[in-house]
């Protein structure tokens, strides 16, 4: 379970997050990097040395996952960092949860812009290849999938982890 002040600045970062990643399709650094230290500053100070451990788990599982996801070509590294960001702030524990329900969010977010953008077919051949076809190419996502390719459709990331976040708050 994270500390009582978690949530707020959780949620202050998320909605500043939310906002530049829709905008311009990145999560600055001068939002992550600070909050990410504050988070494992008052969870020490907050918990002691408990506090630390769990929120260094955190921040080490959201980076490990993430981390794995944006070398296969599926995230950004701003991404990365918000999840590890997050993970310092609500604790390894939360974030678990945090990740089922971020998932979920990020699946419903990309089924409704395929749909709406009318590339659903496309998005299922790519998901099946990033999912099923690593054994060919190895970690790497093909050159069409990954994100430095300036075809390659985008969507931002953080209103799915904003929205998979604030339910595990509400959740538990």
């Amino acid at each position: 379970m994270q500390h009582p002040y978690a949530w707020w600045p959780t949620l202050a970062v998320l909605i500043v997050a939310t906002v530049t990643d829709i905008r311009s399709r990145r999560i600055p650094n001068w939002l992550v990097f600070p909050f990410l230290l504050a988070g494992l500053v008052v969870s020490t100070w907050v918990a002691g040395w408990h506090g630390l451990w769990e929120s260094l788990g955190g921040m080490l599982l959201g980076g490990l996952i993430y981390g794995l996801m944006a070398m296969m070509g599926g995230m950004g590294m701003g991404d990365v960092k918000l999840c590890a960001a997050i993970g310092a702030w609500i604790w390894w524990q939360q974030l678990v949860f945090a990740l089922v329900f971020i998932a979920v969010a990020g699946g419903v977010m990309a089924l409704v812009w395929a749909v709406i953008g009318g590339f659903l077919g496309e998005m299922f051949t790519g998901a099946g290849d990033l999912l099923f076809g690593w054994k060919q190419r190895g970690m790497h996502a093909p050159a069409d999938l990954q994100l430095s390719n300036p075809k390659a459709r985008k969507m931002p990331y953080a209103p799915a982890i904003a929205i998979g976040t604030l339910i595990s708050f509400f959740s538990r």
